[in-house]
């Protein structure tokens, strides 16, 4: 069998290990040799810029406020006041008269007026009360008139405007003395409808003092607006 000569390690098989030691070195992936310091660059800092603060827009709030008024008073929507209805005329407001007679043999019809005097309006609705009174004392003669119909609508007076009731006087001629027992009056005692202070009014006449005539001698009718016939 034949044997290989022994490589010899001259120069040259030195050379070569040396060289393929550098070789490998350089290969290395980045292997840090013993005793040697690899400078690792400084990582590259990029300026931040301060972000921007940011501000909230102030909160509006859901009232709105008027402009003031002239006077510096927080204007306020104008409402109509409501209009008060004119209140009841009172015998006070009121004054009172007869028209002139007009009617047949057995009855005359006066209007009897209602002015108003006071100033302001009233309303006046109704029936007033009648009846005839005689003495110094002013005592009641006879029944109270009696009130014929229906009572009217309302009826407003302004200042110095007149409403009227007409009102029958039964001649006294038409009753037997015996029955009517015939008195002197002075005149009428009047209440405004709806009012319990009474106003005179003189009228002189004969009257009947029995309050259980047959018959009204005296009759009423509800107010109407006006002075009534003339």
């Amino acid at each position: 069998m034949a044997h290989r000569p022994a490589r010899r390690s001259g120069p040259f098989g030195t050379c070569a290990v040396a060289i393929m030691a550098v070789l490998l070195a350089g290969c290395g992936g980045g292997e840090q040799l013993p005793g040697s310091e690899q400078e690792t660059p400084s990582p590259t800092t990029t300026p931040t810029s301060p972000s921007p603060t940011t501000t909230s827009p102030p909160t509006e709030t859901s009232t709105t406020t008027a402009p003031p008024s002239p006077s510096g008073t927080k204007a306020e929507p104008e409402t109509p006041e409501p209009q008060a209805n004119p209140r009841l005329c009172t015998s006070g407001d009121l004054k009172l008269s007869l028209g002139p007679a007009s009617g047949a043999a057995g009855t005359i019809w006066r209007p009897l007026r209602f002015a108003n005097v006071s100033g302001a309006p009233c309303e006046i609705q109704g029936f007033p009360g009648v009846s005839y009174v005689a003495g110094d004392d002013g005592h009641q003669v006879g029944a109270a008139a009696y009130r014929e119909g229906t009572e009217g609508a309302v009826v407003t007076l302004a200042a110095g405007d007149t409403a009227y009731a007409a009102v029958g006087f039964t001649q006294v001629g038409n009753y037997d003395p015996a029955d009517c027992r015939p008195t002197n009056v002075r005149g009428l005692r009047v209440y405004p409808p709806q009012e319990t202070n009474s106003k005179f009014v003189p009228y002189k006449r004969t009257g009947c003092a029995n309050e259980k005539l047959r018959s009204h001698q005296l009759r009423v009718r509800t107010m109407q607006p006006g002075n009534g016939p003339t």
